[in-house]
């Protein structure tokens, strides 16, 4: 009865995860597979994805690498994910549901927004729309909570203003991205 099987975080395990689902196809395995992702993979990687996962739900944690470093220790994370995306999205296509509502194929992009960000998303926008497509299924999240030692980080002791979600979110829709996860929520309910 499930809709998907939600492989999250498994870059690390790629050659198993390719080994065990070439078994299980074998067996009867039918329901879409999402890789659920950090947004800083190999495009290596992935290629050897190609015609194994039906969705990609990568995060687009950074734009500015800046921001990377500071926060995630990585470098070049804003290049990394751009190359990632375009790649997911070279393989899946726009994000596909079923009659039902379901996500059965195709990418769907999250966001955290963080404090002071709304620029960080509107690039991230701005491009998803340029460059990978205007139906990219755009999820921008509002849960930050400044916890453990997210105070000694400056400028991420607080969690995010309304005003600067509504930023964020106009911003996207100016980019000419239609497809804003709660505003599809809202629409599938009938508000």
């Amino acid at each position: 009865g499930c809709h998907n099987i939600n492989l999250v975080t498994p870059t690390h395990v790629v050659p198993q995860l390719v080994r065990g689902l070439i078994l299980a196809a074998q067996e009867g395995l039918r329901i879409p597979l999402v890789y659920n992702c950090g947004g800083y993979e190999a495009v290596e990687t992935l290629r050897l994805l190609d015609g194994i996962v039906d969705i990609y739900m990568p995060d687009f944690k950074y734009w500015d690498d800046h921001r990377g470093v500071a926060l995630s220790g990585v470098n070049g994370y804003g290049r990394a994910a751009r190359t990632a995306v375009k790649e997911m999205h070279r393989q899946v296509g726009d994000l596909v549901l079923d009659g039902q509502g379901v996500a059965v194929r195709g990418l769907l992009v999250r966001h955290l927004l963080l404090p002071g960000g709304v620029d960080e998303a509107a690039a991230i926008a701005q491009w998803l729309a340029r460059e990978v497509s205007p139906h990219t299924w755009f999820n921008l999240m509002d849960q930050y909570r400044p916890l453990y030692r997210a105070g000694e980080v400056e400028g991420m002791g607080r969690r995010i203003l309304p005003h600067e979600f509504h930023r964020a979110e106009a911003a996207a829709l100016e980019a000419g991205l239609r497809r804003l996860d709660h505003l599809m929520e809202r629409e599938k309910r009938g508000g």
